[in-house]
């Protein structure tokens, strides 16, 4: 028997996804549950240093003390490296050998949400295996219990990760160049984890002339914490009232980019991570991999430069696992302006791109419009709609009825690809919803094909 939309919603409060543990602070993700996790990947690893580091939810420090609390119960010793990004911390764990690693996030999540981004000795996400264990452990309770000799003690580390990071970056591009330049650049970083280091990047290391909005962590969120044409507003508005270059929007823990041209338009996503990648192709060896939503430009791209791409079901651990498998010079999701470059670690980095784009620049001379407008052009629609999980089943029978020409990939929901286009629906990993998405050359092609899914997915509704 179906469950009631209440009963399902509940569910959706707190999830064990590819990254970790995510849900409402409360009811749900509570210090007992953190704690437990942590203890849990504490045991996993077996002990030894774990790096710890947050965003700027007012529920971050509470969570790190259960988090705290739980690793030195597992007997490992705690690197704290405070509120930073968290590509960050993913480098740092990579760079010192830590036996892992825990961000407290929830990424582009409203406030009320907070989860742990759980990462391994590499500062990568878990594989589906390292997690199925993890979450085992976790179910049983098998949990190291350190006595008081075992006791390890709290370290921090927050003056020495930001540099680690910032260097590799900074080793993608050509800095001289980019200094002389004095581009003027607009920052909307949302207050969050990377406020500071956003402003030290842009301003002290690149020579920018800096305009900042939105860069102090004590008082998270001025704005939706997604960067979205919607959200971005004052920024686009600092665009223009400063003459600036560019504009760059951050999302609280400084894995996603968006960008604003000169003239206060917004970019889409999917033309960020392609600008992006036309940037990085020329300078690094190696293929693409995107997920199977973003959009068919980064195929031209990749062609024109003789490469491939690879594509992957959504979520950054999936692109990251491809990256390994293919060797991949980099690759991201366009559909959430998530950037992953390897020269700098294997994650998805607003800095590595903003550092992309800005070498772009210099090297081109062209305005942000024009560069945009050089790139491919597809016509995309994407939006969710409330939707049940379990129902998706027949929904993909009933789409690969309606377009029977089209070829069809189930690995990740469902994408039909035709000759004039492709559609991709999916249930969020996130939220009770349904993710419809469609590309075409042609306007009334992409209209076609989202209406489509919208209206067969409106019929499923219990």
């Amino acid at each position: 028997m179906a469950k009631p939309c209440g009963e399902s919603r509940r569910e959706h409060l707190l999830k064990i996804g590819v990254s970790g543990v995510r849900g409402v602070v409360g009811d749900f993700l509570t210090p007992a549950i953190a704690t437990a996790f942590a203890q849990a990947f504490g045991t996993y690893v077996g002990g030894g240093p774990v790096v710890l580091g947050r965003d700027t939810r007012a529920s971050g420090a509470m969570l790190v003390h259960a988090v705290t609390g739980g690793l030195l119960a597992s007997g490992c010793e705690v690197v704290q490296v405070g509120v930073l990004p968290t590509p960050t911390i993913q480098v740092y764990v990579s760079a010192t050998g830590a036996r892992g690693g825990l961000a407290i996030t929830a990424s582009h999540n409203p406030p009320e949400y907070n989860a742990l981004k759980l990462f391994n000795v590499r500062g990568l996400f878990f594989n589906g295996y390292e997690r199925a264990e993890l979450v085992d452990l976790y179910h049983q309770r098998a949990f190291r219990e350190s006595v008081n000799a075992e006791m390890r003690g709290i370290v921090d580390a927050s003056h020495l990760a930001p540099r680690i990071h910032l260097d590799r970056v900074l080793g993608l591009v050509d800095v001289p160049r980019i200094r002389t330049r004095r581009m003027r650049v607009a920052l909307d970083a949302v207050n969050g984890a990377a406020s500071v280091m956003s402003c030290t990047f842009l301003r002290d290391d690149l020579g920018c002339e800096l305009h900042a909005i939105a860069v102090d962590p004590s008082r998270p969120f001025p704005r939706d914490p997604e960067p979205r044409a919607d959200t971005l507003t004052d920024l686009a508005r600092l665009v223009v009232e400063t003459g600036a270059d560019i504009g760059f929007g951050q999302d609280p823990d400084g894995d996603r980019l968006a960008i604003v041209d000169e003239t206060g338009r917004v970019l889409d996503n999917d033309d960020v991570l392609a600008m992006v990648v036309d940037s990085a192709l020329p300078r690094l060896h190696g293929d693409v991999v995107v997920n199977l939503t973003t959009s068919s430009a980064i195929d031209d791209i990749a062609r024109a430069q003789g490469r491939r791409v690879h594509r992957t079901p959504v979520g950054e651990a999936n692109v990251v696992e491809m990256m390994e498998a293919v060797g991949a010079a980099i690759g991201g999701e366009g559909s959430n302006g998530g950037v992953i470059c390897r020269q700098v670690h294997l994650c998805r980095d607003s800095f590595a791109a903003m550092a992309l784009v800005l070498d772009r620049v210099a090297a081109t001379g062209l305005p942000v419009s024009q560069l945009a407008a050089k790139l491919p052009r597809y016509v995309r629609r994407q939006g969710k709609v409330p939707f049940e999980h379990g129902r998706l089943g027949r929904l993909v029978q009933q789409l690969v009825e309606a377009l029977p020409e089209a070829e069809a990939d189930t690995s990740d929901g469902l994408k039909l690809s035709l000759p004039g286009g492709w559609i991709h629906v999916r249930a969020s990993n996130t939220e009770p919803v349904l993710r419809i998405a469609a590309e075409a050359p042609d306007r009334d092609v992409a209209d076609e094909l989202y209406e489509k899914a919208l209206a067969l997915a409106s019929l499923e509704q219990p």
